[in-house]
């Protein structure tokens, strides 16, 4: 794509997410599972699956059985694993699409099975514990009972696995006890003979504080994308954030002193001011909230008025040689001056990952390498 084409796009450093993902998977020395559900945190599922299994993925893991047939349709070929719920309807696409289905309560495993048999093929899961997430997963004492009644049933249980709630508080001690809860049933199964052979839980924030979770597979998600988990934790230097936000100032005009900008005319010039509009609004995931900033120039200049659908405005009387067609940078660096997400992130009480995953699909995505 010509990005001279668009007045407002996201670039997307397919590099960056490889590297990372090699960075990751060198320095835990086991498995990955890539997590790209919501359409990859916004960056483009598919694009970046291709990165992350060319950076040693050996797994790719999504939310919805919808994510995964996706994924197959466009030509990925690495382990596909729903982490969340897989609608019975579905179980027989999953089994002729070889992706792999999580079982989190003996009922629905149950359904899941029937379906199955009547399938004819092997459904491949991996067993989801609950060990203080309090979301889905089976209690530790129901899963030495289920293993056994699935042998040599229809469904061919392949992992285990659990998610912690608060690995980006490495001096909790929570995340510690949930990693004791489930090595304490991970020892039980072994002594029964029926541990399975994939074991993981660590998410992008244990991989990091927590090496003792590793087990034989991680499953980072943001990190991959060059995002903190969270604002408690410093990004890893060694990881690059893979998107870029630009658009292109569309007006640039000068108002007299008392007119109002937007809509409500919160905003009112004070003098002669120089407002210029970017084609970037609500209607593409930026936030109609105060004291937002956008680089001109690689300067930092304020978002004046509200924020409309399509339209947002800027105050640019610090870069007075603005004019149409200047790029103009929402999120990333501009000369000198870098907006994270993460900055956005905390303009907009919220986390970085509702920032990207909020990016609309009527944004081009750009991919470089």
């Amino acid at each position: 794509m010509e990005i001279n084409s668009y007045s407002t796009w996201l670039e997307i450093d397919l590099n960056a997410i490889t590297e990372n993902v090699a960075y990751i998977k060198r320095m835990t020395g086991v498995e990955v599972m890539a997590v790209i559900k919501a359409n990859g945190y916004g960056h483009g599922a598919r694009p970046a699956a291709q990165a992350a299994v060319q950076g040693g993925a050996t797994w790719c893991g999504v939310a919805r059985i919808e994510e995964a047939l996706a994924l197959r349709r466009a030509g990925i070929s690495a382990e596909l694993m729903v982490l969340g719920y897989t609608p019975p309807s579905k179980i027989p696409e999953a089994i002729d699409q070889q992706i792999v289905v999580s079982l989190f309560d003996p009922s629905q495993a149950e359904t899941c099975l029937n379906y199955a048999r009547i399938n004819g093929g092997r459904l491949r899961a991996h067993v989801k514990v609950e060990t203080g997430m309090g979301r889905l997963g089976m209690l530790p004492e129901e899963v030495i009972p289920f293993l056994r009644a699935l042998q040599g049933s229809a469904i061919q249980v392949e992992g285990i696995f659990t998610h912690f709630a608060r690995a980006d508080e490495p001096e909790s001690g929570y995340t510690q006890r949930q990693i004791e809860i489930f090595n304490q049933l991970l020892t039980e199964l072994e002594q029964e003979g029926l541990k399975p052979p994939m074991v993981h839980a660590a998410n992008s924030a244990a991989v990091f504080n927590f090496p003792q979770a590793w087990y034989n597979m991680v499953r980072p998600g943001n990190a991959i994308f060059g995002m903190s988990p969270s604002p408690a934790m410093h990004l890893d230097p060694a990881l690059k954030p893979a998107l870029t936000w630009k658009a292109r100032l569309i007006s640039v005009r000068t108002f007299p002193p008392g007119q109002g900008i937007s809509y409500g005319s919160i905003y009112t010039t004070k003098s002669n001011e120089r407002i210029g509009v970017i084609p970037v609004g609500y209607g593409d995931g930026f936030r109609r909230v105060d004291n937002q900033q956008v680089l001109v120039g690689g300067k930092r200049v304020p978002i004046v008025g509200r924020v409309c659908m399509d339209q947002a405005m800027l105050q640019l009387d610090t870069v007075p040689d603005a004019k149409p067609g200047d790029e103009v940078v929402l999120i990333g660096t501009q000369g000198d001056e870098c907006i994270s997400v993460d900055e956005v992130a905390k303009r907009w009480s919220t986390i970085n990952y509702e920032v990207v995953c909020g990016l609309a699909d009527r944004l081009p995505r750009i991919y470089t390498k």
